[in-house]
């Protein structure tokens, strides 16, 4: 994980619209959301392996990442690159889960914190800015 440096962090913003704006910059809301705090994700390479993260913290409100609209307020905090490496194939140790009977096909990254290469590190940098400088104030609350 290399942390960026941004103009984003600590701002305040209304969260429906920070999720509209980061969409239209092909950023999704992060699997691993919960009502207190998550993250938008953007991938970087064609194999979703390397990705451009920005962290966020609620402040105000209640999240519901599900719903069509919250009146919830977020606080940025640092974005980041990172980059999972995965075993590539089937998972041999898939488990049956017990509610759903349904076997479970993801595997855990074998590296979540891999060495991210100089050129993805350039290229997030390169897609904040390009976020950083069409963020207006008009996100606010």
């Amino acid at each position: 994980m290399i942390p960026l440096d941004s103009s984003l962090l600590n701002r305040e913003e209304n969260f429906d619209q920070v999720r509209q704006y980061l969409h239209e910059h092909e950023f999704v809301l992060g699997g691993n959301w919960d009502y207190e705090h998550g993250s938008f994700d953007r991938y970087l390479d064609e194999g979703r392996k390397v990705w451009l993260r920005i962290p966020f913290q609620v402040t105000h409100g209640v999240l519901d990442g599900d719903a069509d609209s919250t009146d919830a307020v977020v606080q940025i905090g640092t974005p980041f690159v990172l980059k999972h490496v995965y075993n590539e194939g089937l998972d041999e140790e898939a488990q049956v889960r017990v509610s759903g009977a349904l076997i479970d096909q993801f595997q855990e990254p074998l590296d979540k914190d891999a060495p991210v290469e100089d050129k993805w590190v350039a290229q997030a940098k390169s897609l904040l800015k390009e976020v950083e400088q069409g963020w207006s104030g008009d996100t606010s609350p």
